[in-house]
């Protein structure tokens, strides 16, 4: 809508042109949001009739674990890589979340206490390790983007340029990709998840939806396939749950 009031013209006037325009000038990200609201404005004749390109599905296939093994121990160590990248990376990495999950992540979401370090991405939150725990505890207290005086209260694990916003998560990804941190490291990062762990789980902690990680599960041969969603009184070797008040 803004972009088109600079331009001068109407909702009602906006043409395929326009709408190709604006494509051509933003990143993947920018599009994918865009769709919904095009597709919305069609349906109820806010706008002229336009036609979308179909949406790729794009299905990255995995590194090897060999290959993330090797690149999460060149983010935990090499100090030449900036911190923001390598706290970013090793997320994606060790946690399997999208970009767009982890520039919504808060300093609140990453959590202190008996436990050690935990990061809250679904629930329960999901143990930090040490190595990975310094370098966390490192970027929060060096953040980017924290000088001006609008956001020195930012609270954003990754803050943006713009007070108040989170980084932009195709910037994010512009940064990260240049140390060979992609979907394809999100993909191994998962399975191997989903290979220690019964998918139920894996959705909980790491905040996927449960279909994905049991499609993905059956995908690649889990043999945790007869385990019940929300039978979860025992966890699974190698998880380490929240512990209760009472524990």
């Amino acid at each position: 809508m803004t972009w088109l009031a600079e331009r001068g013209t109407a909702l009602g006037d906006c043409r395929q042109a326009d709408v190709d325009l604006w494509r051509a000038q933003h990143h993947q990200h920018a599009r994918n949001a865009l769709r919904a609201f095009l597709t919305w404005c069609a349906s109820g004749n806010h706008i002229r009739s336009i036609e979308l390109p179909k949406q790729p599905i794009n299905q990255a296939q995995p590194l090897g674990q060999d290959q993330r093994t090797r690149l999460l121990g060149r983010l935990l160590t090499d100090e030449d890589i900036p911190l923001r990248t390598r706290v970013a990376g090793i997320i994606v990495l060790l946690y399997a979340q999208p970009l767009t999950r982890i520039v919504r992540l808060t300093v609140d979401d990453v959590v202190c206490n008996d436990d050690g370090v935990l990061l809250r991405l679904g629930e329960p939150p999901t143990p930090v390790p040490a190595a990975f725990a310094e370098l966390l505890q490192r970027w929060i207290s060096s953040r980017d983007n924290m000088n001006t005086a609008t956001n020195r209260d930012s609270t954003w694990l990754f803050p943006g340029r713009k007070a108040g916003q989170p980084m932009n998560p195709d910037g994010l990804a512009a940064i990260v990709h240049q140390v060979g941190v992609t979907t394809a490291g999100r993909a191994a990062a998962i399975r191997q998840h989903l290979a220690e762990t019964p998918a139920p789980v894996v959705a909980d902690a790491l905040h996927y939806h449960h279909k994905t990680t049991t499609r993905i599960a059956s995908e690649s041969g889990s043999d945790w396939s007869r385990y019940a969603a929300g039978d979860h009184t025992r966890s699974p070797t190698g998880w380490t749950p929240r512990r209760t008040l009472d524990s």
